[in-house]
């Protein structure tokens, strides 16, 4: 008797499974949109790490300290300040890239 119990339950979720997926389909047909239940759902974006202004100082010094110190400023100079600490903190990862090449003879 459990058997046939269990069969009822399964027939009853492919039935109200079928509704809903029709359902689906004629809201995504009536409000035009080109939506599709197979599609996947995007998958959120991996949030880069957040750069401090320690380690663009520290990247800084470093270049600075191996004789590049016209070129660190210059590179301060780019994103618009005087001093490291007036640049953009959503600039940090730009200016670390930046700063990575000089030096870099190649």
């Amino acid at each position: 008797m459990k058997v046939n119990e269990m069969s009822q339950t399964i027939e009853k979720l492919r039935k109200a499974a079928a509704v809903i997926a029709d359902t689906a389909d004629w809201l995504a047909e009536q409000f035009g949109g080109n939506i599709s239940l197979t599609a996947e759902t995007p998958k959120p974006k991996k949030e880069e790490p957040k750069i401090t202004l320690e380690e663009v100082r520290a990247a800084l010094a470093e270049k600075s300290r191996a004789g590049f110190t016209a070129e660190v400023k210059a590179l301060i100079t780019k994103y618009g300040a005087t001093k490291l600490s007036g640049v953009s903190s959503e600039h940090y990862a730009e200016l670390l890239k930046d700063a990575e090449v000089i030096g870099n003879a190649g």
